[in-house]
């Protein structure tokens, strides 16, 4: 959410940046501050009568201490009076609190100037290039066919399971996809310093709205009913990354600022509504409602921020590069970037047998965002509370780092030569088809 003080000190600024982002969201600047006008007047109004009935008061016990009753009574109902309306500006003041909130609620983050302003994905820079595409002296395969060919994944009965979009691993598929898991939660807590968690599945609305889900986003989420009980839809859901729940881990704290920064990752499945919206990316496993990721979550003070946010994507970066998998690393513009973002990353994965690049992680720093979102503090040397920055990042998702792996690594015989940190957790060097 973002800093209500912020907007009243320079609107003209906040109205600038959210402009960069293309969606009209500037013209709502205006109703934040008219009900923040009307919040405030209304409480000065209520000190003001505090004021005056704290004084009225003295008077009532100056008067019944000369044995003026008649005098007193006329104060006591001039008190009265001034309750009664302290109370009704008391619930002006509430009200207008919670439009304004409501409003703040729906506006996005502000772009760090350092982020390119532009409308779509097509005015996102390059930032660099890792490794290169690879020259197939044969006629390279997609992952569908390959995954059918060695048993990888069975499309038709996950899509009989669950309906389309849903994904059934086999066999060595399955085995593929736990290995990646694997490697990927090492390779973030034994040399980059994470601390794994495992976070709960299912959950709860304040999470949602901490990390800016809801209520933009509520459309798109999977709620959840308990048995048949209509009145718990919509208080709990399935999570659509484990960024979610981790970064709401100290919701609603005030940290030491000794304790910064904190780095946590963890695995989860992730389940998205959206999957093959406007029928983009709809095949095989490019963009499916059931997904596996592994998070990065860093809670670090605002001046490391962005130190803090190069490092996370270098972190997500070592994985493609420890797989053998060309990417290349994409600065996002204005109008590309989520909503709580003040700036983004993305890494795509080269895939050949699409012949495009996959994004398999988005790096965000939200600055204190979320923070302010899901009130989270630190207390600072000087005593001050302070929001920190809030960062997340894929490392990295699947599926469709499952299918660059194999488009990339598929061998002419029809078999995927295993990367090297993979061996161990398989026990084998290439994926083949089965006996």
């Amino acid at each position: 959410m973002l800093d209500i003080k912020s907007i009243r000190d320079n609107p003209d600024w906040v109205r600038e940046r959210l402009a960069t982002r293309g969606g009209g969201d500037e013209a709502r600047v205006a109703e934040v501050l008219e009900w923040d006008e009307k919040r405030r007047k209304a409480l000065a109004e209520v000190e003001a009568l505090k004021a005056q009935r704290n004084r009225v008061s003295k008077e009532i016990g100056a008067l019944m201490a000369q044995k003026k009753a008649v005098e007193a009574e006329a104060k006591k109902a001039e008190t009265r009076q001034l309750g009664d309306r302290i109370a009704a500006l008391d619930k002006e003041a509430e009200a207008a609190n919670a439009a304004r909130d409501a409003v703040l609620a729906r506006l996005p983050n502000l772009p760090h100037e350092s982020v390119p302003v532009g409308r779509s994905a097509a005015d996102n820079p390059v930032v660099r290039e890792w490794g290169q595409k690879r020259a197939f002296e044969f006629k390279p395969r997609d992952h569908m066919e390959l995954c059918r060919s060695l048993r990888l994944v069975d499309f038709e009965r996950g899509a009989k399971l669950s309906g389309s979009g849903f994904l059934l691993y086999t066999g060595a598929g399955a085995r593929l996809e736990r290995a990646l898991i694997q490697f990927m939660l090492d390779l973030h807590t034994r040399e980059h310093g994470f601390t794994e968690v495992s976070p709960p599945y299912i959950i709860s609305r304040d999470c949602m709205f901490g990390v800016g889900q809801f209520p933009k986003f509520e459309d798109q989420a999977y709620a959840v009913r308990e048995g048949l009980d209509d009145s718990t839809l919509g208080k709990l859901y399935l999570l659509p990354t484990a960024e979610a729940p981790v970064a709401n881990i100290h919701r609603e704290e005030i940290l030491r600022e000794e304790d910064l920064p904190l780095y946590y990752c963890a695995y989860s499945p992730c389940f998205r509504a959206e999957a093959g919206a406007a029928g983009v990316g709809t095949r095989g496993m490019i963009r499916v409602h059931q997904f596996d990721k592994v998070e990065l979550i860093k809670i670090v003070q605002p001046e490391a921020g962005y130190d803090e946010l190069e490092r996370m994507v270098a972190n997500a970066e070592t994985v493609l590069q420890r797989l053998g998998l060309h990417y290349r690393v994409v600065l996002l513009c204005t109008g590309d970037m989520g909503f709580a973002s003040a700036k983004t990353y993305d890494i795509e994965v080269w895939a050949p047998g699409q012949g495009a690049y996959l994004e398999v992680s988005s790096c965000s720093n939200c600055e204190d965002f979320q923070a302010r979102r899901m009130n989270l503090r630190y207390k600072s040397q000087t005593g001050q509370n302070v929001f920190p920055h809030i960062l997340n990042g894929s490392g990295t998702a699947l599926a469709r780092l499952f299918v660059a792996l194999v488009e990339t690594h598929q061998q002419a015989d029809g078999t995927v030569l295993l990367p090297e940190p993979l061996r161990a957790y398989l026990g084998q060097d290439r994926l083949a088809p089965p006996a």
